[in-house]
């Protein structure tokens, strides 16, 4: 399929440490003129960390936005710095759980809200385990917690784990150990 869009131009509108917002003036496949805007991320990461007893790093966290506490992977948003996404999944497990990995295996990615960011989220299987301190970001309080696998399966199948980078990755790892 071909770009029905054309776009004229674009403005940055604001900007943070997390993201981007720019409008774009464009051409619509309609062949009217009109403003999409567009919420840029850089790539995210989210890590399934298995130990040999087939437990699940999961983080509990307060989350602004929802105005509450999550289940999540250890998740987070690469950095320029760190060299590719490996190496920021394996920055986000050190940072939020407090745990290092000898195997790793990129299992997926997600897009999220594809009508509106540019996000997408790649996830990975970590195993062969080394606990050590976690050293969460400033405005992150985190609770390290793990769960048999098969509970946090349970989660996300009751709702309980709704955030969607967790959600898709432990669904992909369940469907990986079905297979193996």
């Amino acid at each position: 399929m071909t770009n029905p869009w054309k776009t004229l131009s674009s403005a940055l509108k604001y900007e943070n440490a997390w993201f981007r917002v720019r409008d774009d003036q464009v051409i619509r496949p309609d062949g009217n003129p009109g403003i999409y805007g567009v919420i840029e991320f850089a790539p995210s990461v989210g890590v399934v960390a298995l130990n040999e007893r087939e437990e699940v790093a999961l983080v509990r966290q307060w989350r602004y936005t929802r105005n509450e506490a999550t289940w999540e992977l250890p998740v987070g948003s690469s950095k320029p710095e760190d060299g590719g996404l490996l190496i920021a999944a394996k920055r986000e497990l050190a940072e939020e759980a407090g745990v290092e990995a000898a195997e790793w295996r990129q299992v997926g990615h997600i897009d999220s809200i594809v009508g509106a960011t540019t996000e997408r989220a790649t996830f990975f299987l970590a195993r062969g385990l080394r606990i050590r301190e976690a050293n969460p970001d400033p405005e992150e309080q985190i609770a390290v917690e793990w769960m048999p696998f098969r509970l946090a399966l349970s989660m996300v199948l009751d709702g309980t784990i709704t955030e969607c980078i967790s959600v898709a990755a432990i669904l992909r790892v369940h469907l990986l150990l079905s297979e193996a």
